[in-house]
């Protein structure tokens, strides 16, 4: 039987009881990141024409636009939320699936939440951990992958499917067919990554919505592939040429989740830039490197990860998508300014001369030493005008499940975000969303949460 049933079956049986509180905690964590992310983007990200279509389409006024306010239907208010959540690369990522899933899964179990009104933060906290351990499961299954398509879009509809059919309590068989549906939104390329334009961010989006689409169908009798994920004509086999880890996918469902690999990011970059800042970083603060001091910067990374750092763009990134995914422009900034934050890839910021030259210094190559699937180590060598060579390997990037982020860090890059919101917010509601999101399971009704931050 297609594993679809089985994640149907898991979560409509299991309870927040059944979920570890470690889990929990994570999540908690991840709906803070995710919002902050959002709100930053209405400022500092190109996302107003998702907003605007959005508005533009009106409908049935059910589910709140973070930043911007007002309310629209509910799968048009995930792919709004989605959209700005995954703007400016600052949103969490899996550690082994390379897919970005509370950007998926969250803003859809929101609007989904307003949509029908008083869901509890328990209902809300246990349909986000299956959404992103089910997200997951399926990027991971699914390596090695087939290059050229982005999981974050692939495989996070699914996960919204199932956080939104469990914060509308289908049963059973209507959530096995909000999976099935899901499948038929089941799309998302790497070209707009290669690109580097803003289509990357909008798949993310473009999941979400048709997350709640598909649980929204379902609950209406609309039936879905029932093969969806395993089937001749499925997900693994139309995606991955029918290679998957079949065991892995399923096993210890219900008390195994993926929640527990995600990543949280300190810069607002591609992860796979995040080792060589974290090394950068600690070189030229231990060393006191300035960077008229430096002659060259050799990153070594995976065979992948080095391919897609070539060219001049690399150099001079012509907007910021070119500058979030780019370990030259990453490396010279820290360098530089011995820090990477938001502020360095505004479009102004993308002309500093001295980050420019610095990044012409950044040479990255492949080394054998990384396995494939794994774009997060690398190691930093910074030669200087003195003939001393500083070597730095991370493995383990700042924020990774074995080297985390403090809650209070984590709280600090929220209010940091939300420092950049299209509409001020006051300090009194941004201390009670914090408050509220860290004691959700106490909440009678998570709708608060996003209408304190329109």
């Amino acid at each position: 039987m297609d594993s679809s049933f089985a994640f149907a079956r898991n979560a409509v049986n299991i309870r927040y009881e059944d979920i570890p509180a470690d889990v929990m905690e994570i999540v908690k964590l991840d709906v803070l990141d995710t919002l902050g992310c959002a709100l930053a983007a209405t400022t500092l990200a190109g996302s107003h024409g998702a907003v605007e279509l959005a508005k533009e389409g009106g409908g049935k006024k059910e589910s709140t636009i973070v930043g911007f306010g007002g309310k629209v239907p509910s799968w048009m208010a995930a792919f709004a939320n989605a959209s700005l959540a995954h703007a400016l690369e600052y949103d969490e990522c899996h550690l082994t699936g390379h897919i970005h899933s509370g950007v998926t899964n969250l803003p859809a179990a929101f609007a989904v939440a307003e949509r029908i009104g008083k869901v509890n933060g328990k209902t809300f906290l246990t349909a986000a951990a299956l959404g992103i351990d089910l997200g997951c499961r399926l990027a991971v299954a699914a390596l090695p992958r087939v290059r050229g398509f982005h999981p974050t879009a692939i495989y996070g509809v699914f996960g919204a499917a199932l956080a939104a059919s469990k914060v509308l309590g289908l049963d059973e068989a209507r959530t096995q067919h909000a999976l099935g549906i899901a499948y038929s939104h089941a799309s998302g390329h790497n070209q707009g990554h290669a690109d580097a334009v803003q289509t990357k961010r909008l798949q993310a989006a473009i999941a979400a919505k048709g997350g709640v689409v598909a649980a929204l169908l379902a609950q209406k009798g609309i039936t879905g592939a029932a093969n969806c994920i395993e089937g001749e004509y499925g997900l693994f086999r139309i995606y991955n040429g029918g290679k998957y880890d079949a065991v892995g996918l399923t096993s210890d469902l219900g008390k195994r989740f993926e929640v527990s690999n995600l990543s949280f990011k300190p810069y607002p970059s591609g992860r796979g830039t995040h080792a060589s800042i974290d090394a950068t970083l600690e070189i030229v603060r231990e060393h006191d490197l300035k960077p008229e001091d430096i002659v060259s910067i050799r990153v070594l990374k995976n065979v992948e990860a080095a391919k897609a750092e070539g060219g001049e763009k690399k150099m001079r990134p012509e907007n910021p998508v070119d500058a979030q995914l780019n370990v030259p422009y990453t490396v010279a900034t820290a360098v530089v300014k011995r820090r990477v934050a938001l502020a360095d890839f505004l479009p102004e910021a993308l002309k500093d001369p001295a980050v420019l030259d610095m990044a012409r210094k950044v040479s990255v190559e492949a080394s054998p030493e990384f396995p494939e699937v794994n774009f997060h180590p690398g190691i930093t060598e910074i030669r200087t005008k003195a003939g001393n060579v500083y070597s730095k390997r991370v493995d383990e990037p700042y924020g990774n499940p074995d080297n985390p982020i403090p809650e209070a860090q984590m709280i600090e890059k929220f209010l940091e975000c939300a420092s950049h919101a299209v509409k001020p917010l006051p300090e009194k509601s941004l201390q009670k969303v914090i408050k509220l999101v860290l004691n959700l399971e106490e909440l009678d009704d998570v709708g608060r949460i996003v209408r304190l931050l329109a």
